[in-house]
């Protein structure tokens, strides 16, 4: 189900001139394919502008947007003389809704930036950004006046001006084309030189028509190398100035957004107006064929609305579902997102499409993988620009072998694939954490530095605390911008590894509410305040706000995390005292009485008898990841209430049910979303910006692909369970026979449903693909059983009731 809304622009480039001062032999406006800029007003006139920044106002109050970049473009935009200038700046803020701010911006070659220009920019709150390649020998390359002169000492100049105290906080940063013939190593020191806010390191605009040049003697990925040569010396230099392309990785790595068209597969909101009121698509397409960028609208008779349902717009706000079939299969799709745009081109496929890899194809992949630290890239090509292979590896570099996924998709999951699952989730933990902490820009450096210490020094008491469920819990709040989730459970964190490592280390804890939290550990009853945790061989001191000091074993506060030893060893904790174990989406029970941990002792024991007998193929998963159930206050009346929290990998919240056998299923189903989140964090499975709702065959309402996604897995172990409890039926009568016939009847046929509805969304990847496909090997056999009439009666009726027929 989409909506037809569209996708609101909020980045549009105005073209203020169009013509330049340069004549840059790299340029796509006045070099490549596309040749409207001779038929153009060489200036934008007043009433075009006008009318533009009425559009544009009127396109962010309908979309309610808090923000829109607009960016005065050309040729040199300069050219167009200080009052059209202000004139574009005045009546762009003019029309913009009152909470909706201007984020105005100008690039320019620098050749004409003085200080009469400055003073307007300051005074209109208009940042700067400059087109610079390098050090001279760099620019002169391509950035020259057409009688040949080097535009080098100008654009220095430019730099300089912007750099002066009193223009600082109009420079936006510096614009680079790479050229592979030029020395990385020498352009990346240039430009550092100059003290820019950011630069953009920009691959040149190429085709698989005119595709860009490659050197014999620079390799199959020269590109590739020369980023990473830049990457290398801008880390060790330690990030000096933002760069978007690096950091675009980086975050794309990690499951964020890409912060550049060109990588990631956020949707694209930009749109162009050139001097003659028409409006076009991304200014990059001008180097894909002549009329590449026409959308046949313009600012009069067409709204912002109506440009965004262009169907080239769109094509850039598809995502995964917009790439080639080669690119869905690809690995690092959610990294590359295809590359940009303007260099899938290719005209020699019947007729011209944008429907390849990119033409940079090895050397983005390449370049992703030299971010990631992969020693052996996983799916690369076999060479440059061939695409990649389908069936790739997850991202992270040796989180799980091919095998493990494949045991995975088809929703099992052994003791070493779980245990590689556990510390792909560590690791994940810890960067989190350090994330946060980075994120905090202040609060109890004496904690991090403990827990940074002790991760050297007494590694495993570390492992042990971070590994806890809810360790990660504060981390993901404070990325979210929960901003009352203070910096208290990092110092309980290091308390807790503090005592695990008994080294003499002191650490103190912020006290709320009248009980200190100790992660993995327990909860002690300490006055309000700030206690001080100091962890010794012997055991552990508190030191309270009031200065009382108490002396403690591990295993003695007053209320201890206690755990249940089950069959063959399986230890699981029953987690009642951490206060972030409301990560569910349930609310959690207070304290246990003994009476009641008894209770889940007791259902716990069978519950884990009966599933090593009906889910062997899931139990050893469990035993290997599950670590922890956190009891949840019971649902209404009939109904079973469970949970898993994405970012608590290893815990699953459970409303204890009235029988064993409820539990079993319960915790099974549980961690099969578990399992799922956290080969999501490895490896993408679908495209995370797919807007579509799904119907799932056992709920009313439509969800997101990954709600669906998810609801298959987990009802895998329920069709398995209810399968194999039919075959211990066979033969037999009875109402347990007949209501584990009838649930198979009914969760076999579900869960195909949603097996084939995943499959034919077109939104999954490779590797989601193969998930598919491995469920749907699981649950043939079980289509297959046999079964009373019956049984498929009641199932149909359940169907119907479900429905609402």
């Amino acid at each position: 189900m989409t909506t037809s809304i569209p996708l609101p622009l909020t980045q549009f480039v105005v073209k203020m001139h169009s013509r330049c001062d340069l004549a840059c032999d790299h340029c796509y406006v006045y070099e490549h394919a596309d040749s409207s800029w001779r038929s153009r007003p060489k200036v934008i006139a007043d009433g075009i502008l006008a009318k533009a920044a009425e559009r544009i106002g009127e396109h962010a109050a309908a979309h309610r947007l808090p923000a829109v970049r607009v960016v005065l473009h050309g040729g040199e935009p300069l050219l167009a003389g200080p009052d059209r200038l202000r004139r574009a700046a005045e009546a762009l803020r003019a029309a913009l809704p009152p909470g909706c701010v201007l984020d105005l911006r100008i690039h320019t070659n620098g050749v004409l930036l003085d200080r009469a220009f400055c003073a307007l920019f300051a005074e209109q709150d208009i940042k700067v950004g400059i087109s610079l390649d390098g050090d001279r020998a760099a620019n002169d390359r391509h950035r020259r006046f057409a009688d040949g002169r080097s535009s080098h000492p100008q654009v220095l100049r430019a730099v300089g001006l912007l750099n002066e105290p009193e223009h600082r906080h109009l420079f936006a940063g510096l614009l680079c084309t790479m050229d592979v013939a030029n020395d990385p190593v020498a352009v990346y020191r240039a430009l550092a030189e100059l003290r820019p806010p950011a630069v953009d390191f920009l691959l040149p605009h190429a085709t698989w028509d005119e595709p860009p040049a490659r050197p014999a003697a620079l390799g199959a990925t020269p590109y590739a190398d020369w980023l990473l040569t830049v990457h290398r010396l801008w880390e060790t230099d330690g990030r000096p100035f933002a760069v978007r392309t690096f950091e675009s990785v980086h975050r794309t790595l990690r499951g964020f957004s890409s912060l550049t068209e060109s990588l990631g597969l956020e949707p694209s909101d930009l749109a162009v107006l050139e001097t003659d009121g028409t409006f076009e698509q991304a200014d990059s397409l001008k180097t894909a064929y002549d009329g590449a960028p026409v959308t046949g609208m313009n600012v009069f008779a067409h709204s912002l609305d109506d440009l965004a349902r262009h169907p080239g717009i769109a094509a850039r706000q598809s995502g995964l579902a917009g790439l080639s079939a080669a690119c869905r299969a690809c690995s690092v799709v959610r990294s590359c997102g295809g590359g940009l745009y303007a260099h899938r081109y290719r005209s020699d496929d019947g007729g011209g499409s944008f429907d390849h890899p990119s033409v940079y194809c090895g050397d983005l992949m390449t370049f992703i993988n030299g971010i990631a630290g992969s020693g052996s890239p996983v799916g690369v090509p076999a060479q440059a620009g061939e695409a990649p292979r389908s069936g790739a590896e997850p991202l992270l570099p040796g989180a799980l072998t091919p095998s493990q996924l494949d045991e995975l998709a088809r929703g099992y999951g052994g003791a070493e694939t779980v245990a590689a699952l556990g510390r792909s989730q560590l690791a994940l933990t810890r960067a989190m954490l350090a994330a946060a902490w980075d994120a905090s820009g202040q609060g109890r450096a004496g904690a991090w530095a403990l827990l940074t210490e002790l991760d050297a020094a007494a590694p495993a008491a570390v492992d042990a605390v971070l590994a806890h469920p809810y360790a990660r819990a504060w981390a993901a709040r404070r990325l979210a911008g929960d901003l009352p989730v203070g910096l208290g459970p990092l110092a309980a964190l290091a308390a807790a590894a503090a005592v695990r490592a008994g080294r003499g280390d002191a650490v103190a804890v912020p006290v709320r509410g009248g009980r200190l939290h100790l992660p993995t550990l327990g909860r002690i009853a300490v006055p309000d305040g700030e206690a001080v945790v100091t962890g010794r061989a012997e055991g552990f001191e508190v030191r309270a706000s009031d200065g009382t000091v108490r002396t403690l074993e591990p295993t003695a506060l007053d209320e201890p995390l206690r755990r249940i030893r089950l069959a063959g060893g399986w230890t699981v904790a029953l987690e009642d005292t951490d206060p972030l174990r409301d990560s569910h989406d349930h609310p959690v029970t207070d304290r246990l009485s003994e009476a009641e941990l008894l209770d889940w002792t007791g259902a716990l024991r069978e519950a884990w008898e009966l599933l090593g007998r009906d889910l062997p193929g899931y139990a050893e998963g469990i035993r290997a990841g599950l670590t922890t159930i956190t009891p949840l206050r019971p649902g209404p009346t009939g109904r079973d209430v469970s949970s898993a929290a994405r970012q608590a990998y290893g815990a699953v919240g459970i409303a204890r049910p009235a029988t064993a056998p409820t539990l079993a299923l319960l915790l099974a189903h549980e961690f099969q979303h578990v399992k799922l989140g956290a080969v999501l964090d490895l490896t993408d499975l679908y495209d995370r910006a797919d807007p579509t709702l799904y119907f799932a065959p056992w709920r009313p309402d439509p969800r997101p692909l990954e709600g669906l996604f998810q609801g298959t897995y987990a009802h895998l172990a329920v069709t398995e369970y209810w399968g194999t409890r039919t075959r211990a039926y066979d033969g037999l009568p009875g109402p347990a026979a007949d209501r584990a016939r009838e649930q198979l009847a009914l969760w076999r046929r579900y869960t195909a449903e949603a097996v084939e509805r995943l499959a034919s969304s077109g939104a999954l990847t490779g590797t989601g693909l193969r998930f598919a496909d491995g469920m749907r090997a699981t649950v043939a056999p079980w289509l297959e059983l046999p079964l009373p009439a019956a049984a498929e009666q009641a199932a149909d009726r359940a169907r119907q009731a479900r429905a609402g027929v």
